[in-house]
């Protein structure tokens, strides 16, 4: 079941993996836009160096975990938001056929829809590294000791040259490989004859293992110090804090229940980069936040710990006797000038028993938003709603300044830089994939200096007639425009340049260019013709409770796109009993179990027949494979 309409590209932002952003609430903003540029190039199909699964362990939890749960079934707190079923990868009727070159490519490219977006800020050995952590997940640990056994007994001999031939071991599949080591190839004899017991599903999944990087020693530390009186007194770690006058270290009072000092207990240290050019205040407080991955994969991660501290004159901080273990997560969030600032996520790395916290950079504030530079704005235009014409505008904003610019939206919950078209309905905003982070203000946002552009989505409706006159107000300079048309919608305009039609994300556009627009000025072309292979869809102006203003995003995610997973869905329950075992491959199985999921999960199968028809599926998957 696929996502066909040309605004999925812009839609996408919404939903994605890591990935609802409000700017009402969040700090920093979860991938979102992609981008309308062409997918990046995969580049060899096999890893440079053989895969680190720790270090894959650690990007999956930052990058993958909240779409698709710490056990990669799908059930990510974030990934529950979205309008489709995120895959349950950890399946093993899922993960055993798939080969990692496959799942290295969704990682680089995306699967826009599915709403995931491409990985371009991983390294192509971070994106491998990722693939073989997520391979292991539906491999339980006695199939792996189970493996282990049968390969010390039955392949002893077996040259593990092979095994470790990156290019060979990323283009077969779990499956592929127990067929090989049952019937043997040019490289190593077959074993079929031996193992009669069977075990080479979990023999394969040990092998896959011989292709991995050896894991890192632990680092193992003496510990010397002695904790304070006041932490062995109370049972509470304490956070170092020099007072002006250097006469005392004042002592932090926990805003959360700590477990007492322990052997691994660690400190997280930060600091705050003042370019306000005043002094910090002398009590500025600073809050420690931690976080953990519990048993039950479908809670998300779980706060462990929260505790408070004064920030240092110098503008440094320091929680000791904090338990810094592999893999957990830790922030520090602080409010100066009316201003939540947090500083990004840092994960324990193996064997650490220090963590230092990202900077947090402060700025001093204006509220003149006349600096701020219009780099480009991108604009999608669809047609699949009845009767109108739904615009998603992308800008791409620059602060190039000193100074963090403060937004304010007013009652109406308009962002004052950015116009709609003459005659269209606003109907809200969203943070883009990549944007930089903004900061939450009471009654907008921030926009603090930054070299990362900020990205925000304006939501529009215009009624659609035989020609739709667009005229596009500039509010600040804008310094290009594209437009990204359905494929046969033409646009006609004097300033406008004909881009011809281009394939982006396996969708066709017709594309047209502008050049600078300068503030006050306005673009102004016509939309004649008719999209290829539309439907029409539901009015998403008649529904008042599911537009959203920048002070409520997140709440209920943008539009169209859950209004088309129930079209694309609308019938399927009557349909689903009269299905047979009739799919051309197991891919078609896989999509067929995916959207009864999302029937399921909408409440329009039952739970009978949503665990019998699961169930066949299952079935014709094992008969496929």
């Amino acid at each position: 079941m696929k996502l066909r309409h040309t605004f999925i590209l812009a839609i996408a932002a919404t939903f994605l993996a890591a990935c609802n952003f409000t700017l009402a609430a969040d700090v920093t903003p979860p991938p979102g836009y992609v981008a309308p540029t062409p997918a990046p190039t995969l580049g060899p199909l096999y890893p440079a160096s053989a895969p680190d699964i720790e270090n894959g362990k650690a990007i999956y939890v930052e990058k993958c975990a909240p779409c698709h749960g710490d056990t990669g079934l799908g059930d990510g707190a974030q990934g529950k938001q979205l309008p489709v079923t995120v895959a349950a990868f950890a399946l093993p009727e899922t993960a055993s056929i798939a080969a990692p070159a496959a799942w290295y490519t969704t990682v680089t490219q995306g699967n826009i829809d599915r709403f995931m977006p491409p990985f371009r800020s991983l390294s192509e050995q971070q994106r491998w590294d990722v693939v073989a952590y997520a391979l292991t997940l539906h491999v339980p640990e006695q199939d792996l000791k189970k493996g282990q056994e049968l390969y010390e007994a039955f392949c002893a001999d077996c040259p593990t040259k092979i095994f470790q031939n990156q290019e060979w071991m990323a283009s077969i599949s779990n499956m592929e490989l127990a067929q090989a080591l049952r019937d043997g190839t040019s490289d190593f004899p077959a074993l079929g004859s031996k193992m009669t017991e069977g075990g080479f599903t979990e023999l394969a999944a040990y092998v896959r293992t011989l292709s991995f990087a050896a894991p890192s020693a632990p680092v193992v530390e003496a510990i010397t110090e002695t904790p304070t009186a006041a932490a062995t007194d109370s049972g509470t770690p304490s956070a170092e804090a020099t007072p002006l006058d250097g006469t005392a270290q004042a002592q932090v009072t926990p805003e959360a229940t700590v477990e007492p000092v322990s052997a691994s207990a660690g400190k997280v240290t930060g600091l705050i980069d003042n370019r306000t050019g005043a002094d910090l205040p002398s009590d500025l407080k600073v809050t420690l936040r931690g976080f953990d991955h519990g048993s039950d994969p479908s809670a998300g991660p779980q706060e462990i710990l929260n505790l408070a501290g004064t920030v240092n004159a110098d503008g440094t901080y320091t929680f000791d006797g904090v338990d810094v273990i592999e893999n957990q997560i830790f922030l520090a969030e602080l409010e100066v000038g009316g201003l939540s600032y947090q500083s990004e996520f840092a994960v324990v790395p193996a064997g650490a028993t220090e963590l230092a916290l990202p900077d947090i950079i402060i700025y001093s504030t204006t509220e003149d938003f006349s600096s701020l530079k219009v780099d480009e704005v991108q604009m999608f235009f669809d047609f699949a709603t009845e009767g109108a014409a739904q615009i998603f505008s992308v800008y791409n904003i620059s602060n190039s300044t000193d100074k963090t610019i403060i937004i304010k939206m007013g009652a109406e919950q308009k962002v004052p830089f950015i116009a709609f078209p003459e005659g269209a309905e606003g109907l809200g905003y969203e943070a883009g994939q990549d944007s930089a982070a903004f900061v939450p203000t009471a009654d907008g946002f921030a926009m603090p200096p930054s070299n990362t552009p900020y990205s925000l989505i304006a939501f529009a409706s215009i009624p659609k007639t035989k020609e739709i006159n667009i005229s596009q107000p500039a509010l600040l300079n804008i310094n290009g425009i594209t437009l990204f048309l359905p494929e046969g919608v033409e646009a006609e305009g004097t300033a406008l340049t004909d881009e011809g039609i281009q394939t982006l994300q396996t969708t066709n556009f017709h594309v047209y260019s502008a050049s600078a627009v300068n503030k006050g000025e306005t673009i102004d072309f016509v939309l004649t013709g008719e999209p290829k292979g539309v439907a029409a869809a539901p009015d998403v102006t008649q529904n008042k409770n599911l537009l959203i203003g920048i002070g409520a995003l997140g709440v209920v995610l943008i539009l169209a796109g859950v209004w088309m997973y129930m079209r694309d869905n609308k019938g399927q329950e009557d349909d689903i009993e009269e299905e047979d075992d009739e799919f051309e491959d197991s891919e078609s199985i896989m999509d067929a179990i995916i959207a009864i999921d999302e029937l399921h999960r909408g409440g329009k199968l039952s739970d009978e027949a949503y665990k019998q028809r699961r169930e066949e599926l299952k079935n014709a998957l094992k008969r496929k494979s």
